[in-house]
Parts: structure tokens; C-alpha cells; sequence
């Protein structure tokens, strides 16, 4: 029998959120090996274009799509693949780290099924602003727009606790600020392109959709039909 005193030096992370990091780590482990030539053979160094270009979210297919009014499977799967599948190695490591963080935090605060509604609404919003506001072409992958999603819900948790306290519920937005400045100061060395229009509207759709999903919304929406 376990003593209730002991603590683990870890504290345990939700099983969705573990599930989406395996998923992810699992995809950029073939990928990885692959490159370096330690699985698959000569062919597997090409496995991680085949893969965005059959997984990723393209503009270009997107419009295709809308123009055609037609949309198969293989484009829509787009829309909550691309999360899974990274541009390089040290990309993957950045996503993956983010996810376990603020995964694990609005999993605990919010439940898991509103993570992984976060987690994958946030992905979808991401993609569909960047499909119709954008004519890119460089394509979307990443776990980025989702991770976005979630430090709206961050935010969300943020904004909840400043208001308890009656501060000032702006201070909620500043891990997406200083995140967004940081983007812009990439964007500076590096040719990103419009990358970050996908983040943002991730961090609005989970910023919003915390909103409906968070802990006793449905109690405080309730409440306030019954005053009006």
C-alpha cells in the first residue's frame, strides 16, 4: 500500500496531453532518423517533405478546394494533422516543450476533454484564417496554432484569477505579448512569411472558446439568462 505522504518528484501529466506529445514525438522521431540515415535507406531523407506535403496545410490546395466547392478527405485531415508533423528537429523540440507546460496547466484547470478541444479548434482556426486571409505559399506545420490555443487558455485562467482579485485583467495578455514580440523579432532574421497570422488566431479561438468550455461558464452563463 502506497503512503499518501509521499509525493512523486514529478507531478504526474494528464493522459491527453501525454497522448498528443507522443503522437507528435513519435512522428519526428522516424522523421529525424530518417535524415540522418538510420532508418529506411536512401529514400527516407525526402520522408519529411512527403509528409508535409501530404499532411501539411497548403493555402494553395485550400483554395483549390474552395474554389472547386469539393472537399475530399485528404484535404480536410489537413486541418488536424498538420500539428503533428514539424519543419525541422529543433522545431518539434520547441512545440513539443510548450505543449507539456501549458498542456499540462489547462488540462488540470479546465479537464482534458477542453484541452483537447482547445488543443484541436485552435489548429483548425489557425489553418482556415491562414487559407483565407493569406495567398502563401509556404506551408503550414507545426503544433504552433494549437500551442497558441492554449496559452489562450492560459490567458483565459490568468484573466479569471485577476479578476478575483481585482487587478488589472490586461496583465493576462503577457505571455502572448511578449511571445508575439519575440515573432516579430524572428521575422526581422529570418524569412518566416505569415506564419504568425495562424498563431494568432489560434490564441483568439482558444482565448474565446475558454470562455464556453472553462470551469463553471455554463453555471455563469446560466445565471446571467436568468437575470435578463
Amino acid at each position: 500500500m502506497e503512503d499518501p505522504d509521499i509525493q512523486p518528484p514529478v507531478n504526474p501529466i494528464p493522459a491527453a496531453v501525454v497522448l498528443i506529445f507522443m503522437v507528435i514525438t513519435a512522428v519526428e522521431a522516424v522523421l529525424s532518423l530518417g535524415e540522418a540515415g538510420l532508418v529506411g535507406g536512401p529514400g527516407a531523407v525526402g520522408w519529411r517533405l512527403a509528409q508535409i506535403r501530404d499532411y501539411g496545410f497548403s493555402d494553395q490546395v485550400f483554395n483549390q478546394m474552395l474554389a472547386q466547392g469539393v472537399w475530399p478527405w485528404q484535404g480536410l485531415v489537413r486541418f488536424v494533422s498538420y500539428p503533428f508533423i514539424h519543419q525541422s528537429f529543433t522545431s518539434a523540440i520547441f512545440g513539443v516543450v510548450l505543449l507539456l507546460a501549458l498542456g499540462k496547466m489547462v488540462a488540470e484547470v479546465m479537464g482534458q476533454l477542453a484541452f483537447l478541444v482547445l488543443f484541436f479548434s485552435s489548429a483548425i482556426v489557425g489553418a482556415l484564417t491562414y487559407g483565407l486571409l493569406l495567398d502563401e505559399q509556404i506551408w503550414l506545420t507545426g503544433a504552433f496554432p494549437a500551442v497558441f490555443g492554449l496559452i489562450g487558455g492560459y490567458s483565459y485562467v490568468m484573466w479569471r484569477h485577476l479578476e478575483q482579485q481585482g487587478a488589472h485583467q490586461l496583465r493576462a495578455f503577457s505571455l502572448i505579448g511578449v511571445l508575439m514580440g519575440l515573432q516579430l523579432v524572428f521575422g526581422i532574421f529570418a524569412t518566416v512569411g505569415m506564419l504568425w497570422v495562424a498563431d494568432l488566431a489560434g490564441f483568439i479561438c482558444g482565448f474565446l472558446l475558454s470562455f464556453v468550455v472553462g470551469p463553471g461558464e455554463w453555471f455563469r452563463l446560466k445565471n446571467r439568462i436568468r437575470r435578463d
